[in-house]
């Protein structure tokens, strides 16, 4: 069976100042989502669900879905601050949408296979793709998932200040947990974070979640067991928000399931600020040019 992917694609973009999921960065108006497409479709995937919301779903079929419906299969789940979900009778009133975990439940009546979860607005290389898929096809089970862990210098925006999921793995290359780090920047200090109770330095070469995952399709009822209970805590928190590795961690800590940690040396390319559009757009380019991808990318 054939794995599918999973683009959460409903985030407001609001550091970024626009809808970014489609916005023009390739050499002929591909938007950054499109070449991730590309990279599953060529590694084996069979199937792409969009988590999007309703209200850019005309803009968004015409700018993306359309493009490659003939090659691979597509379907779409929507998030919106309050999609109910199964076992939540009364979800309080939001300020903002309940995160991605909540972004993959919705998604559940899609996807019966193996999956893999990325973000609509990251690049994560070629070889990423391949490697993943690979996993999903060979070794994925309800007791093994994977991420995808990137260098973190290979994930910074010269534009400003990120936040990274750093990783820690034991002697077989297993995640052990992962540590939200936060206003990730380049300093002359080195790579500097700042939390809101510590403050430190990174290593260029610190392993980093970019929110690239491969899971077994069981996932989703722990899921939905754990926000059911996250709602329940977080009632008075309109803008508590439901990760992916809250879930994670507590599937490793709890010895559950085992999560391989597949890293790569891939340059992860990003539009967190609009500052960083020009430095991605020129990127784009030179893949083309080196023939990494056709031009035009769906000619």
């Amino acid at each position: 069976m054939k794995p599918t992917l999973l683009i959460l694609a409903a985030g407001m973009g609001s550091r970024y100042g626009g809808l970014k999921q489609v916005d023009a960065l390739g050499p002929d108006g591909e938007a950054l989502i499109e070449y991730s497409i590309y990279d599953a479709i060529r590694a084996g995937f069979g199937k792409v669900v969009f988590v999007i919301r309703e209200s850019i779903e005309d803009a968004f079929k015409e700018k993306i879905g359309d493009q490659f419906s003939d090659q691979i299969e597509v379907r779409y789940a929507f998030q919106e601050i309050n999609t109910p979900i199964e076992g939540v009778d009364d979800i309080p009133e939001r300020e903002k949408p309940w995160g991605t975990g909540h972004a993959v439940l919705v998604a559940r009546d899609q996807i019966q296979e193996p999956f893999a979860v990325i973000n609509a607005d990251d690049y994560y290389g070629i070889d990423s793709f391949q490697v993943v898929a690979d996993f999903l096809r060979d070794d994925c089970s309800p007791t093994n998932y994977a991420m995808v862990a990137y260098r973190m210098g290979n994930t910074l925006s010269d534009a400003g200040h990120v936040n990274r999921g750093v990783c820690e793995t034991d002697a077989d290359g297993n995640l052990t947990t992962v540590v939200e780090r936060h206003k990730i920047q380049r300093t002359p200090d080195g790579i500097t974070f700042e939390d809101p109770d510590e403050t430190g330095t990174l290593e260029e070469d610190t392993l980093v979640s970019m929110n690239f995952w491969g899971f077994h399709p069981n996932v989703f009822e722990y899921l939905r067991e754990d926000f059911i209970q996250f709602v329940k805590d977080n009632r008075d928190q309109p803008r508590a928000e439901f990760y992916i590795p809250l879930i994670v961690n507590r599937l490793i800590q709890e010895d559950l399931v085992k999560l391989s940690v597949l890293s790569t040396d891939a340059r992860w390319y990003g539009v967190t600020y609009q500052e960083d559009k020009p430095m991605v757009q020129r990127a784009f380019r030179q893949l083309q040019e080196a023939g990494k991808y056709p031009r035009p990318l769906w000619g």
